[in-house]
């Protein structure tokens, strides 16, 4: 279950620090300006320490799909993509998930186990009711080998993907291809 803390305030802010960040990433579309999110959803970590959240952005006729991590400490390895100060949690650390193997790992399972984006809750564990721009992500419940992000969302998985992550959204009804095991 993914925690939420309601009326938490960031600095920097989420958008703050993907608008810093995207443009200087090769896989953004160049020039493009970094737009406000369509759509978002989180995965759990099973350890319960690092988080885990995706978002999807309009950026011309694309979509561009950004998993990110957030975490209470640094790691070594993975790609930085910057820190903020959360009022509930502390100093966090915030990573591009195609880079952090807990991002990497719980993506796969979710994926070969079939499942879908988490429920949200509240620090005392009361539900977060679905919002308007949560997308609903589903693992196909196949696949094997190593996990392939999509940066650009696409509407079908590659020939020699052996399992897919897929989600709709407000705005996108018809399922949009985020990662595949192949």
């Amino acid at each position: 279950m993914g925690v939420v803390h309601p009326g938490s305030e960031l600095n920097p802010t989420k958008a703050e620090l993907l608008e810093a960040w995207l443009p200087s990433r090769d896989w953004w579309p160049q020039g493009a300006e970094v737009p406000a999110f369509q759509a978002n959803f989180r995965f759990d970590d099973p350890e319960g320490e690092v988080g885990i959240e995706s978002f999807l952005l309009p950026v011309g006729d694309d979509i561009v799909h950004v998993p990110l991590t957030y975490r209470s400490a640094p790691l070594e390895g993975a790609e930085l993509v910057g820190e903020m100060d959360h009022s509930a949690l502390g100093r966090r650390w915030v990573y591009d998930g195609a880079t952090d193997p807990v991002y990497l790992a719980e993506a796969a399972a979710v994926i070969r186990e079939g499942r879908g984006e988490v429920t949200m809750l509240t620090p005392e564990g009361e539900p977060i009711p679905r919002r308007r721009f949560t997308a609903a992500v589903h693992g196909s419940g196949t696949g094997h080998g190593q996990l392939h992000v999509a940066r650009i969302v696409e509407a079908h998985a590659p020939a020699e993907a052996s399992g897919i992550l897929t989600a709709t959204w407000a705005e996108h009804p018809g399922p949009a291809v985020l990662a595949w095991l192949a």
